[in-house]
């Protein structure tokens, strides 16, 4: 048992390679639980442990299986859930894939669920032609969503070849390549319990879920697999182009700016570092409280949509700057002029200051959310990062990690602008 911030945390590995961490809660009077995979949309090409077989997959085939998990030979496990009284979901993202519920009663047999299907993979051709068609409806009406196509051609700008630029879904073309065996190919490689971790927090005791799981796996007859070498790319540092603009049905014009990080290649609590310094340099630039944000608000450049964020993995990292605006060049001409200054000028004491105390008071608001414990602590898992290490590193950073990050992160030829205009 470990205890962090007044929480008690408890972990156990299991013999096949899974580990499974309980956080109780006994204020709580609900449980919430993730079984989530160390293997997201930007895994397509690998070398499978036990092989040694070089794979390249079809793009969005991660995306895809966590749609299929759901269907088990009798029927939908949404159906099992909502009997069960739990609301269940699952997500996709670049790096992870994720399988969750919350639920007030019937924990044991929730959990039980949630291990069984994630667990059991179902594939048959005919329902693997159906799915096809199903997210190739998905991806065309995405094509038509201007949030999505801001980012998505954003990074199509920062990006020449990682799979960061590739939509989380594939593409209409590559899933139509999908097969049922590949889907067990990708299943039996990155489902394997030693790339996953198996979290439940809430009113629950923990040994009674380490039993519960522990005599799961053993049915199993697993053993611990080795890592699996995901295989990425060669990436420049430089962007592939400056800006991309594209027409569609909106009322006011969408901007998005992006900077590429060029100092990537690692995880663990150097990158908790550099996405720290990086999320307080966004705040303290361009958050509420700032000075240009006071100015673009005024100037009707911005209204309380525009937002900004840092999104860091161990092959690559990218910051997003944006909203919607009456004028995306003018407000393309502040931001950067803005940012330039600061380079020049440097960053206040004060600021600095003040942004770490709202970082660590959000931080700790949080914990006060099941969901948001959940969440971050599995995320932060997959980056080989504990979540408990964030207070520790956010009251470590001193004016000269803002400064050196500021200068090396804020590269103007690193930069890039998505913009979507009205048809």
């Amino acid at each position: 048992m470990d205890i962090y911030l007044g929480e008690r945390l408890f972990s156990k590995r299991s013999k096949n390679g899974l580990q499974i961490y309980v956080m109780p809660k006994k204020d709580y009077n609900k449980i919430f639980a993730m079984y989530s995979t160390h293997y997201g949309s930007i895994d397509s090409e690998f070398i499978v442990p036990d092989t040694g077989e070089h794979l390249k997959v079809p793009e969005g085939i991660a995306h895809f299986l966590e749609h299929k998990m759901f269907e088990m030979e009798y029927g939908n496990v949404f159906d099992k859930f909502a009997e069960l009284g739990a609301s269940s979901n699952a997500f996709t993202n670049y790096t992870n894939t994720t399988y969750l519920f919350s639920a007030t009663s019937y924990f044991h047999e929730n959990l039980q669920l949630l291990l069984e299907y994630v667990e059991t993979p179902y594939f048959t051709e005919p329902s693997v032609e159906k799915e096809k068609g199903i997210i190739a409806q998905e991806l065309r009406m995405y094509e038509d969503e201007p949030q999505w196509q801001v980012l998505f051609n954003l990074l199509k700008c920062l990006y020449y070849k990682h799979p960061v630029r590739i939509d989380i879904g594939g593409t209409v073309e590559s899933i139509q390549k999908i097969d049922v065996d590949t889907l067990y190919k990708c299943y039996n490689t990155f489902y394997h319990p030693s790339n996953m971790i198996f979290f439940v927090i809430g009113c629950i005791e923990p040994e009674q879920v380490f039993e519960l799981v522990e005599k799961n796996e053993a049915t199993k007859g697993l053993v611990p697999q080795d890592d699996i070498k995901r295989i990425y790319p060669e990436e420049p540092s430089t962007v592939y182009k400056t800006t991309h603009t594209a027409h569609l049905d909106v009322n006011e014009p969408l901007f998005l700016m992006g900077f590429k990080d060029a100092d990537v290649g690692y995880d663990g609590s150097l990158l908790l570092k550099k996405e720290v310094t990086t999320g307080i340099l966004l705040e303290i630039m361009l958050g509420r409280s700032s000075e240009l944000y006071e100015r673009l608000y005024e100037q009707g450049l911005i209204d309380d949509r525009f937002s900004f964020g840092y999104e860091g993995q161990k092959d690559y990292g990218f910051c997003t700057i944006g909203g919607e605006t009456a004028d995306p060049e003018k407000l393309h001409k502040e931001l950067t002029e803005s940012i330039s200054n600061t380079i020049k000028k440097g960053i206040n004491a004060k600021d600095l200051e003040r942004v770490k105390k709202k970082f660590m008071g959000e931080f700790i608001q949080g914990f006060n959310s099941l969901e948001f414990i959940a969440t971050s602590f599995v995320s932060y898992h997959h980056k080989n990062i504990n979540i408990f290490d964030y207070m520790k590193i956010l009251q470590g950073i001193t004016m000269e990690d803002i400064i050196k990050r500021l200068n090396s992160f804020f590269d103007s030829s690193k930069h890039a602008t998505s913009i979507v205009m009205p048809k």
